[in-house]
């Protein structure tokens, strides 16, 4: 089964993308901040993270420039998960290292597509 870190400072975004990718079988973790889920990317890598842009502590663009500097011995695909679709805010996430991005609200079928593209779905 792959794991999935959801890390966004809103806990109902946190519910709902637990639900749908508990049914698309993946396993799950959360993280309210950045900061959070770097120490838990430290204890375990997920093969996935659905990431939010604007948190407290240390954003997404933080916690991607902290993830890239970690002795990582995988990588894991990263999906920015934003509100809106600005190309200046979308060169920035995938500068900073993300691999794809996802607007919400976003929904089962949008979710499964994503993780089917890059294999972490049969």
């Amino acid at each position: 089964m792959n794991h999935c870190l959801v890390v966004d400072d809103s806990e109902v975004i946190r519910k709902v993308a637990r639900r749908i990718l508990e049914g698309l079988h993946f396993e799950i973790s959360e993280a309210e901040n950045g900061q959070q889920a770097i120490e838990m990317c430290k204890t375990r890598m997920p093969d996935a993270i659905l990431l939010d842009w604007m948190m407290p502590n240390m954003s997404g663009v933080e916690f991607l420039g902290a993830l890239r500097l970690a002795n990582l011995e995988k990588r894991p695909f990263v999906i920015y998960a934003t509100t809106e679709n600005d190309q200046s805010d979308l060169t920035l996430a995938f500068t900073a290292g993300a691999d794809d991005y996802i607007l919400k609200p976003f929904d089962t079928q949008s979710l499964k597509d994503k993780f089917t593209e890059v294999g972490l779905m049969n």
